[in-house]
Formats: structure tokens, sequence, C-alpha cells
């Protein structure tokens, strides 16, 4: 019991200590607490007192940096009015002295105009805009006429030799302006071969310059002023009225018509043809350099505004390429004939020969319809040249001159058709192209071929009425041989063999033989019985017997009878046929060689057989008065075409 009561005393203790060491914590503790609860007020009375500075400092500072704010703004509307007074006194002079600030100014005043439309809150923002948008109307104003006045005086019509300068040398006439050239087309070679002259198929063609390239830039920046203010129609107003009578102009010089279908139709041939003849002329003048030369220029003058470079290009060139077609179009339009359809074809091949350019020259929208106009020509010009082949035909057909030809020679139907067709061969790839054009179905080559023979059967035709006209047969069959002769040669020596094929041309080779043959049976067979034996012998009358080559109870006085009509009608076939003509040297001595074989080797047998029947009388001299070799001297005095008082050879 002792020992437990020990034990439990210094447990006791242990616990009274610590008991006393808690309450010993706890009372600092609440020291420290009350100590920091002071602090704490003390902090909070110290931030209550330090407000009211705070919030006048950052007040202070906020009214620093709206200081500064407004501060920069005024510097940068000062700014702005500075530069506007600077563009205001560059505006003011004009832009005359210089014009490259001048652009410079109008440009610093729409910046001016932008930035006072920002500045909403500026309260002369509505006078300054006023102001600077009356200042850019007059600036405006002034550049128009700056424009106007810059393009009007540097806009000048180009002399026909310079034009002439620009082309190749092949193509340069030599005659004076507006008036080189004949009918012929001589100022303009032109060539129709199938093989085209190299020197104009490589030809460079040098558009002149319309305007100074030092000048166009400037001019591009006037119009870009325009264009940004607005004024696009004025500037196309502006363009237009300056340069399409300087391009007018330039084309008179040349010596283009304004010539209306009536004119065209009151002209004499020749005179529509030289007219004709230097339309095709100016046509490449026109669009090869003229048009040419003014595309370039829109081009660069508008640079950056394609649809408005094609606008003024459009009404400036228009009234020159109505100038141009109308007359085209009146020579396609007025009455047809034979002769025209060579022009027209030649204006048909230029208008082709253009095509290309003229597309790609007149392009865009607003050339549209001068595009249409031009396509619209050329298929006028090929329908008119194709039913002018029609007439042709026809024509040929039914031609009824009422002129012989007296000495039976080639008529002038005959080497009239005869040279058309020729020329037709020159025009072979043009002719080729119509018939594509309006043809359905066949080769081109085929159809021209078929045209061809069917115009030569017109004529075969034509010349078959024609043949009637002579009373005498022989002369009808020599008519004949000389014209179907002629059209053979003709097609031999031209292209038109390879189109017309052998098989035509031995054909009527054989047809001409037919004629010539026909021409000897008639004409030489009625002499020839005079010189045989048929109907010599007689009861009555002496005749003689035995040697001397004459056949026994031969007839004197038949004998006779036979030589007086053998020279009667010998003298009349020499002095009418003397008087025909065989125009071809060849086909003449060729038909004199026929007869002379025929006739001469019976003569001789005649003479030889029956001569001393006659030698042995009186005056023998009256029966046989020519020898063999006077027929044949005679003989090559045959269709000489000789006047009736020219003497004998």
């Amino acid at each position: 019991m002792g020992v437990a009561t020990m034990g439990a005393d210094p447990l006791s203790d242990r616990a009274a200590m610590m008991r006393e060491s808690l309450q010993k914590s706890q009372t600092i503790t609440d020291k420290v607490v009350t100590i920091l609860g002071s602090f704490d007020h003390r902090l909070s009375a110290l931030e209550t007192a330090m407000r009211p500075t705070q919030i006048r400092t950052h007040s202070i500072r906020k009214a620093h940096e709206n200081i500064d704010k407004t501060l920069k703004s005024a510097e940068v509307i000062l700014a702005q009015f500075d530069l506007a007074r600077q563009a205001e006194a560059k505006i003011l002079r004009g832009p005359h002295e210089d014009l490259e600030s001048y652009l410079e100014a109008i440009d610093q005043l729409r910046k001016n105009i932008h930035f006072f439309s920002s500045s909403k809150g500026f309260k002369s923002t509505e006078g300054v805009l006023n102001h600077a948008n009356g200042l850019l109307t007059k600036a405006i104003s002034k550049l128009e006429d700056e424009f106007k006045q810059q393009l009007t005086s540097y806009s000048k019509p180009v002399e026909p030799e310079r034009l002439f300068d620009c082309l190749p040398n092949s193509l340069r006439p030599s005659g004076s302006p507006g008036k080189h050239g004949d009918a012929s087309g001589n100022h303009h070679p032109h060539n129709h071969s199938e093989h085209p002259n190299p020197d104009l198929e490589t030809a460079v063609y040098t558009p002149p310059t319309l305007i100074p390239p030092r000048v166009l830039p400037l001019l591009h920046d006037l119009a870009v002023q325009m264009v940004q203010a607005g004024q696009r129609q004025q500037l196309v107003k502006i363009y237009r009225d300056s340069r399409s009578s300087v391009l007018e102009e330039s084309l008179r010089k040349l010596g283009v018509e304004k010539l209306s279908k009536e004119d065209v139709q009151k002209m004499q041939w020749e005179v529509l043809e030289a007219k004709i003849g230097n339309w095709i002329h100016y046509m490449r003048i026109a669009v090869k350099l003229l048009f040419a030369g003014e595309r370039k220029v829109c081009d660069q003058l508008f640079d950056g505004f394609d649809s408005l470079s094609d606008q003024c290009f459009s009404e400036v060139t228009a009234g020159s390429v109505l100038m141009l077609l109308s007359f085209g179009e009146a020579i396609a339009r007025s009455k047809r004939s034979p002769e025209k359809l060579f022009v027209l074809l030649d204006m048909y091949e230029i208008m082709r020969e253009l095509h290309s350019e003229i597309e790609t020259i007149f392009k865009g929208k607003a050339c549209a319809e001068i595009r249409e106009s031009a396509t619209s020509l050329t298929k006028r010009l090929a329908q008119t040249a194709q039913e002018t082949f029609g007439d042709f035909e026809e024509a040929v057909e039914k031609d009824a001159t009422k002129t012989a030809v007296l000495d039976g020679t080639v008529h002038p139907l005959t080497s009239y058709v005869i040279n058309y067709v020729k020329f037709l061969f020159d025009y072979q790839s043009t002719l080729k192209q119509l018939f594509q054009e309006f043809e359905n179905g066949g080769e081109p080559g085929s159809q021209l071929a078929s045209v061809t023979m069917q115009i030569m059967q017109a004529l075969q035709t034509n010349l078959d009425g024609k043949s009637k006209q002579y009373k005498d047969p022989s002369l009808t069959h020599l008519f004949l041989m000389n014209n179907i002769h002629y059209m053979v040669r003709s097609v031999r020596r031209s292209e038109a063999k390879d189109l017309l094929g052998d098989d035509w041309v031995q054909r009527h080779r054989r047809i001409v033989q037919q004629h010539a043959n026909q021409y000897k049976r008639i004409c030489w067979g009625k002499i020839l019985q005079c010189l045989t034996i048929q109907g010599l012998t007689s009861s009555g009358g002496s005749s003689v017997g035995g040697d001397g080559g004459n056949s026994s109870g031969v007839s004197r006085a038949l004998v006779k009878d036979r030589f007086k009509i053998f020279n009667m009608q010998f003298e009349e076939l020499h002095q009418k046929q003397s008087q025909w003509t065989v125009p071809d040297t060849e086909l003449r001595e060729s038909l004199r060689l026929a007869v002379a074989e025929v006739l001469l080797p019976a003569y001789r047998s005649f003479v030889k057989r029956f001569g001393p029947l006659v030698e042995n009388g009186k005056n023998p001299q009256k029966y046989i008065r020519f020898s063999a070799e006077d027929l044949e001297r005679m003989l090559g005095e045959f269709f000489e075409g000789k006047t009736l008082n020219e003497p004998k050879r």
C-alpha cells in the first residue's frame, strides 16, 4: 500500500507541471493576440487615412495620359492641316508648272479627306471636308483640262509618207499620196499565186508612234486620277473627241473617202476598180498600222483599266472603221457583173487576211460590234462573189452578142472566158474557202473542177450557137476548130489542166481534129472531084489514046472544063480563105499541110495524066494556070486574115 502511494506522487507532480506550463502558454498567446489585434486596428486606420492620397495620385496619372494623347492627336491634326495647306498651294498654282507635284497634291488631298471623314469628334470636320471636297473638284476640273490639252497637243494626223515608211518595201506605193497606182492595182502588189511571195509572208509592219512615249506615263497618271474621281465617262469623251478626228483625218490624207451605195452605183467601172484597189491598200494600212498603233496607245495610257481601254479604243476607231467598211458593203451590195468577181475576191481575201488581227486589236466587249461588222462584210463579200460566179456561167451560156467574127478566128467571148477561168486559178485557195463556207458536202477542189467544167461547157454551147451564123459550113467548122483549140491550148498551159484532167484535154483535142477533118471534107471535097477521072469519058469530041499518060476515051473538052472549074474554085477559095484566120501558128501550118497532102498529089497526078490533052491545043495556059508549086505557095497564104485590098504575096 505504501509502495503504491509513493509511485503516484511523481506522476501527479509532472501533470501539475504540465498544467502550469499550458497556462503560461495560454497567457502568452492571449497577449500576442491582443498585440496583433492592436496592429490590425492601427493598419486599418492608416489605410483609411492614405486612400484619398492614392485616389488623387491615380487621377493625376490619368490626366497626364489624357493630356499626352490629346497633344499627340492635336499634332496629327495639325500635321494634316499643314499637309492640306501645302496641297492646296500646289493645286492653286495649277498643273502646268509641275504636273507631277500637282498629281501628288491631289493624292494628299484625298488622304486629308479620308482622315477628316474618319475624325467624327472634330468640331470643324464638316467645314474642313466641304473645303477639301470643293478644292478637289476644282483640282479634277483642272486635271481634265490638262489631260485634254496634253492629249490634243500631241495628237496629230499621220502623214501618208510616214505610213508608207512603216510598210514592207514590196507594198510601198510609187505614186503620190491618195493617187498612187492605177486601175490594175499595181500600187498594192497582191499575189494570188498558190505559191505565195515569201517577201509578203515574212513582211514586217511597224505601227507608227502616234503619241511620244515620254508623254504616255503622265497621261496615264492623269487618267488614273480622273477615274478615281469618278470621271470615267468624261475621260472617255475627252479621249474620243481628241483622237477620233485625228484618226479620220489620217485616213482622209491617205485617200479614204466616204462613199455611199448610190455613189458607187454611179461610178464608171474603171474608176470604181481603181478605188477598190486603193481600198484594199487602205484596209491593210488602217488595220496593221493605224488601228494597231491606236490600240498600243490605249493599252499603255489606260494600263490597269482593260475595260476602259477597250471602250476608248472602240469609240475612237468606230467612225474610221465605218468609213472603210461602208465602202466594202456598198461594193458587195452593188449590181453584180462578171468583171466584179475578181475585185470581190480581192476584197474577200484582204478581209480574211486581216481577220485574226481585227479579232486581236478589237478585243473586248466594247469592240464586239466592230468585230461583228467586219465579219458581216467578209460573209457578204463571199456571198456576192459566189452569186457572181453563178451569174457568170449563166451569162456565158446565154451570151447573145451579135458581134460575129467574119474570119472564123477566136471569138472575143472565148478569150474573155478563158482568161476569166485562168484568173480564177490564181484564186484557188480563196474559191475553195468559198465552197467550204457555202456548199454542203464534197471536196472544195472537186467542186471547183465541176464549176470550171460547167463554165467550159457553157462556152461550147454558146459557140455552137454562134457557129450557125455562118452561111459557109466550112467556115463553121473552122470557127469551132479555132475556138476549141484555143480552149485546149490555154488549159494545157495553165493550172486548169491539173483540175480538169488529161481526159478533158484529150477529149477536146479530138473535137478539134474532128472539126478540122470536117472543114477539109466540106471545103476541099468538091474541088478534089475535079481532079478525078470520073465523068471524063464522052462519046462526042476528040479523044486521045495511047502513050502520054492519058486514058483512052477521055474527052479533051471535059478535061478543059475540069481545069477551068478547078482554077475558078481554087481562086475563089484562095481569095476567100486568105481572109479567114487560124491564129495559132502550129494549127495553121498543120491545116495547110493537111490540105496540101491531099490536094497537091492529086493535082500533080491529074496534070501529068491529062495535061497533054490541053497542052497540045490552043492557049494551054488558059487551062493549066497553076503549077503545083504555085498551089503550094498560094496555100501558104490561106488563113492569114488578109483584107480584100491587101496585095498577094
